[in-house]
């Protein structure tokens, strides 16, 4: 499919439009961001990464039942995906206590948690990402108590489904994002709530099981170098690269060459 013009570029992702006005295309970058885009480099290869893991993710959850926009990878850097009205909300799920979880509340690193515990953040570059209550978001429209309720319902599903399928290949989920969006449903004509954005080393904190090797993009947030080896791992864990792979890293990680299995 041709891509049109260009709709929206974000830190990690370049969004086009296509012919068909309820599709487009995302375009995953090398770009690595942290603390509200106040630390930027080029990882080159993380976009090819990101978009194989990604899509590894999205289509197990779909088998799973959980709607998202991923209607299929077109090539390394690219996916043809549903077009959302995203809600301006980052939904967030611990299982483990770290980062900023620590920081504001004094939690000892790597606490584990009773239960998943879910936060919400406003999505605002300039604001820094504040975290937010439900009552903030009926109060300000962002989203109704019906929607937030069917949202925090798969959210657990989607946590309790990943969590699984790292475990099962020795990676502790430690916490992760999620966005969600509305977009539309030719069968039922109306618009329908869809998990939306990636699921990757970006937006995932994995550390591994043994070890507590951090496999995420805390190797770039923290200076830890090896950040393209990290995606790596987690992809060849997953089974969808081989053992071997030609790549290398220089400056937060320089990728000549990436192979992947066949599907």
């Amino acid at each position: 499919m041709n891509k049109g013009n260009k709709l929206y570029e974000g830190k990690a992702k370049i969004i086009y439009e296509t012919k068909d006005k309820n599709l487009v295309i995302q375009h995953f970058k090398d770009d690595a961001t942290a603390f509200n885009n106040l630390k930027k480099a080029k990882v080159e290869g993380k976009g090819v990464l990101n978009n194989r893991i990604s899509e590894y993710i999205l289509t197990n959850l779909a088998q799973c039942g959980i709607k998202n926009h991923l209607i299929k990878r077109l090539n390394m850097r690219e996916q043809l995906i549903r077009k959302a009205e995203i809600f301006p909300i980052e939904f967030i799920v611990r299982n483990i206590a770290t980062g900023s979880l620590t920081k504001r509340l004094g939690i000892p690193e790597g606490t584990v948690l009773d239960k998943p515990l879910l936060e919400y953040c406003y999505k605002k570059d300039e604001l820094q990402d504040p975290i937010i209550s439900k009552d903030h978001i009926y109060s300000f429209g962002w989203a109704t108590n019906e929607e937030i309720r069917e949202i925090d319902r798969i959210t657990l599903r989607i946590n309790d489904i990943l969590s699984g399928m790292f475990r099962g290949i020795g990676i502790k989920l430690v916490d992760f994002k999620l966005e969600y969006g509305k977009a539309w449903d030719n069968e039922t004509e109306k618009k329908e709530i869809i998990l939306a954005d990636e699921i990757s080393p970006d937006t995932c904190r994995l550390w591994d099981v043994k070890t507590e090797k951090k496999l995420d993009k805390d190797r770039f947030r923290k200076d830890l170098g090896n950040i393209i080896q990290g995606y790596q791992e987690v992809a060849r864990r997953l089974g969808i690269m081989p053992e071997e792979t030609n790549i290398s890293e220089v400056n937060f990680g320089k990728a000549t060459s990436i192979k992947f299995k066949k599907k």
